[in-house]
């Protein structure tokens, strides 16, 4: 790709990543003013975030593996095209129905940041892609804290239609973004999408992420509950089965299982648990009454504003990760802002009776979520092969949505186990008891990542001033690839995921130079 291409092009993949992170949790800071304008009840108003989460957890490992074909451009920009309709659904005077057909199009936008980090990694030399790829993971996740002030701010001077108008506009400009910068992909890829695995998936994320929002279930229909819990359970494993024995599998669960892998994902559900744990009961208790006893009774918009930490702090720890890791292996990161992220609780749970330390509660939890979600990619894409990275990705994106999802379910759980009989608010100390739960949480995210460390540091350390590619080892020679899934410059790109794989025999004994998917 020329330099003037390169340049027009990362700003889009940002600028991409960072609307469909803001426009997707839209629904956060407007869940009350919802339910006022429709007449519909606070768990019903609930929906236009929940149903949000859920397509787009669904849609994100469909649009991984259509963006590992040959038609990825095409499906960034339709998938956009959908975003926009969306979006114009959410501002037109129609039922409330209708504003949740909208809210779950505009979720679908959220399996696009696994494309735009495939889209890195093919179309950026590799020593700027491993930074690009990292700043993607970051703002997808700072996007939150970007849009909520300015939406919580439309929502009290317009209505809840002007706050979602914003949406429509950054969505439109995005997919005008798209159209001009997006590429195509390299030629000699194909990808088919397992429909059979798509509608299990989505049947079982359906379930968790409705037991994750669905308080008063689990408080007064417990054994109801548990038993969705066993068929959700049942489902994965349904799809699991499913996954290895398609020849086209929606998700490679074989490389699922491979232990790096499997570690940064694990690392990365507990992490999520944790991180959203921390942020709902920052801004849960900041806009808590006076009347209770603590809180600060804070408006929606000023509430929002105490996001502006977060995001901000979260975006310099992106932009210093990619420097900081020339010297650093990539778990190791992950376990020093797992426990950056536990400073921050333990500094919620020790203080927080002025809303200066809230800030900085909240500023600590963003600069720990952003070295964590920047040093994610390098764990995974160590291991993968480069026409796999958009697929690869979104399976960790599924992972951190459900993770998010419960860390919010649990906050809630835990502050409504210690509201006593008869009040509207929890105890003071119901927080504290969360943020040691949190605590706990980032322990074990940390000795995750830290395992992860010590079985890096018992292979060959790769070149990290090449991104993620590795130095070349013995069955680089006989297989074509590399650690980091680039190929070698004779050999050409995979024509297809399984030719990839042909080193398999070869790949499973760990050398110098490579340690291949199971």
């Amino acid at each position: 790709m020329a330099r003037s291409e390169a340049r027009l092009l990362v700003p889009a993949l940002m600028f991409i990543a960072l609307v469909v992170a803001a426009v997707g949790s839209l629904g956060t800071p407007l869940i009350t003013s919802v339910a006022t304008s429709f007449h519909v009840s606070l768990g019903s108003a609930q929906w236009t975030l929940t149903v949000a989460l859920l397509s787009g957890a669904v849609a994100t490992p469909v649009l991984g593996r259509l963006g590992a074909g040959p038609h990825r451009r095409a499906t960034i920009l339709a998938t956009l095209a959908v975003v926009v309709a969306g979006s114009a659904l959410t501002v037109l005077p129609l039922p409330f129905a209708w504003l949740l057909a909208g809210r779950a199009a505009q979720g679908v936008g959220l399996g696009l940041t696994a494309l735009m980090m495939g889209v890195a990694r093919d179309h950026l030399p590799e020593e700027r892609s491993a930074a690009v790829i990292a700043l993607i993971s970051v703002v997808s996740i700072i996007g939150a804290g970007v849009g909520y002030p300015l939406v919580a701010l439309l929502a009290e001077l317009g209505g809840v239609r002007a706050a979602y108008g914003l949406g429509l506009v950054v969505t439109a400009a995005a997919l005008l973004a798209a159209w001009r910068s997006m590429p195509e992909a390299p030629k000699g890829r194909s990808a088919h999408v397992d429909v059979a695995g798509a509608v299990v998936l989505a049947a079982a994320l359906l379930l968790v992420l409705f037991l994750a929002g669905e308080r008063n279930l689990w408080n007064r229909h417990l054994a109801v509950a548990a038993a969705l819990v066993v068929v959700a359970v049942v489902l994965l494993c349904v799809w699991a089965v499913i996954e290895l024995r398609s020849t086209t599998p929606l998700v490679d669960v074989r490389a699922v299982r491979h232990p790096a892998v499997a570690g940064a994902n694990l690392a990365m559900f507990v992490g999520g648990i944790g991180m959203y744990l921390l942020l709902t009961l920052i801004t849960r208790y900041a806009q808590t009454p006076h009347g209770a006893g603590y809180g600060f009774g804070l408006t929606t918009f000023v509430a929002g504003l105490v996001l502006i930490p977060f995001s901000v702090l979260g975006f310099v720890a992106g932009k210093l990760t990619p420097r900081v890791r020339t010297r650093i292996a990539d778990p190791l990161l992950l376990a020093g802002s797992a426990v950056v992220v536990g400073g921050g609780f333990a500094l919620f749970a020790a203080a927080r009776s002025d809303l200066a330390e809230l800030f900085a509660a909240m500023g600590v939890l963003g600069f720990g979520v952003g070295g964590f979600s920047a040093a994610m990619p390098g764990v995974i894409l160590a291991v993968t092969p480069k026409s796999e990275t958009s697929s690869a990705m979104s399976f960790n994106y599924v992972v951190r949505t459900v993770g998010y999802s419960l860390g919010s379910a649990i906050g809630g759980l835990l502050l409504a186990a210690g509201t006593g009989p008869g009040h509207l608010f929890p105890d003071d100390s119901a927080y504290t008891t969360a943020a040691l739960v949190g605590i706990g949480a980032m322990a074990i995210t940390t000795l995750t990542s830290l395992a992860l460390a010590r079985r890096r540091s018992s292979e060959t350390q790769p070149d990290r001033s090449l991104g993620w590619r590795a130095q070349p080892g013995p069955v680089e020679s006989m297989t074509g690839y590399r650690k980091g899934g680039g190929p070698n410059k004779n050999e050409k790109e995979p024509t297809s995921r399984y030719e990839s794989h042909r080193y398999d025999v070869i790949g499973r004994i760990e050398s110098r130079g490579w340690t291949s998917l199971p």
